[in-house]
């Protein structure tokens, strides 16, 4: 399902506790059945139903590489939706590097180049 375009520009939603962001970086490699399958769309629209902001795109070797930045409970649910991925999906494997926030990235969106 493609997000529209003006859902993709909602900036990333910060929750705060106690006066501190909770804010994180995940770097997602995503193995099996995963092209083909409608995998970048959907994690578009997961990450941008839950206001996560980064990138989501094929490899030529086959899997599916995101980075997505926002609230950490909003990550974790992305995360676990990579490791089930989309009807159609096969995932055999996931690496998952939990990073620092930076704060790069506006929108959500599929990438297209490697």
């Amino acid at each position: 399902m493609r997000v529209p375009k003006a859902l993709t520009l909602i900036s990333c939603g910060i929750k705060e506790f106690g006066g501190v962001a909770l804010k994180v970086r995940v770097h997602v490699l995503v193995s099996g059945r995963v092209q083909g399958v409608f995998f970048r769309s959907e994690t578009e629209y997961e990450a941008v139903k839950r206001n996560l902001c980064g990138w989501v795109r094929n490899l030529p070797d086959g899997s599916v590489e995101a980075v997505f930045e926002g609230e950490k409970d909003a990550a974790e649910e992305l995360v676990e939706f990579c490791r089930r991925g989309p009807r159609g999906a096969r995932v055999s494997k996931v690496e998952v590097q939990w990073e620092e926030y930076t704060g790069e990235f506006k929108d959500f969106r599929i990438r297209y180049r490697y």
